[in-house]
């Protein structure tokens, strides 16, 4: 991720989006070919480096199309991708008990392959605007830059005090993602075993919470219109909080389940505005520092949540989620002037 921000300032973030694309749509059916553990961490290995530089370039290309704009989309395409794991899973069950993992993954290798092929011509006939990054005065509005028709040399290194700001929204970002990783990994063992709910409701867990965060940030964009980015920062926070501890203490699992929609619409639009915003103060390498951290909080969750429950018990180690949504609302506060 790191090393795609680079390439984005480099190259430009439509250039990168499409060899990452492509990238990634031929890796999808190297794993099944794999006949060992070896080759399968290989093949892995070069599946997480395009699945990396995609999203670090994609959302570097939505981050000059929200300053183009003038209007705060960006939870839009973050809706779209959590829309687009929620088909992907469907599907995929659907088709399981008739497709080898093999023919599956071919078959996603083509879409994905005629998908680049579709949108990569009009990514490259019109390169992202790339400009020196600068901070805006409004936390409601979409950062302004200053911007140039083709792809840059590197830029000026940003200020310390960008940086350590850049690092900040990477932190509220990881709150977020240790949350989405762990009830992704933990919240239907939690129904099923601390609250004795049938194994259909427990599945249902992780879907209704992925549901209400496409739902939240479907509207995010309203919101961030009427609020601002600091005040949804903290009320999705806060929101994400409230919903976690319901979700992690209920003594029903329709309580914990309502929990869990409460802290998916809480969590919705945490994620994308802190990257977002990110990008705004220091471009692609803005971008890519969030993400990294991002994702590392998604990679941090399950373990930590798995080491918690054995230490305590599963529902206390919950809890730690509303403990990161709430220090994410009160980052997000203390970074308010931020932009100014």
């Amino acid at each position: 991720m790191t090393l795609t921000g680079r390439l984005c300032r480099r190259f430009g973030s439509h250039p990168v989006t499409v060899a990452a694309g492509t990238l990634m749509s031929l890796s999808i059916a190297l794993p099944a070919q794999a006949h060992s553990a070896s080759s399968l961490g290989l093949v892995l290995l070069v599946f997480g480096v395009a699945y990396g530089g995609i999203n670090v370039a994609m959302n570097s290309a939505a981050v000059d199309l929200v300053t183009a704009l003038r209007r705060p989309v960006m939870p839009s395409f973050h809706a779209a991708f959590s829309l687009g794991g929620m088909i992907g899973a469907g599907l995929g069950g659907l088709v399981a008990a008739g497709l080898s993992p093999a023919a599956h993954l071919l078959a996603l290798t083509v879409v994905g392959l005629l998908v680049t092929a579709v949108a990569g011509p009009t990514l490259l006939r019109h390169p992202a605007p790339v400009s020196a990054p600068a901070s805006v005065s409004a936390p409601a509005s979409v950062s302004a830059r200053a911007s140039v028709s083709a792809p840059a040399g590197p830029a000026a290194r940003p200020s310390g005090r960008t940086r350590r700001l850049v690092v900040l929204f990477g932190v509220i970002a990881l709150c977020t993602a240790y949350g989405e990783g762990a009830l992704a990994d933990w919240g239907a063992l939690h129904l099923e075993q601390d609250l004795n709910a049938h194994p259909g409701v427990a599945a249902a867990g992780y879907s209704l919470f992925a549901l209400a965060m496409t739902a939240g940030r479907l509207t995010g964009t309203a919101l961030l219109e009427r609020l601002g980015q600091t005040r949804t920062l903290v009320l999705g926070g806060a929101t994400a909080a409230v919903g976690m501890l319901l979700g992690a203490l209920a003594p029903t699992a329709w309580l914990a389940l309502l929990g869990f929609a409460v802290t998916g619409l809480g969590l919705a639009n945490i994620f994308p505005v802190a990257v977002g915003r990110a990008g705004a103060l220091a471009g692609p390498a803005g971008v890519a520092t969030a993400s990294t951290l991002g994702y590392g909080g998604m990679l941090l969750g399950p373990p930590a949540i798995g080491f918690l429950a054995d230490w305590f018990s599963l529902p206390v180690a919950l809890t730690t989620v509303a403990g990161l949504a709430g220090a994410a609302a009160l980052i997000g506060y203390a970074a308010r002037k931020s932009a100014s």
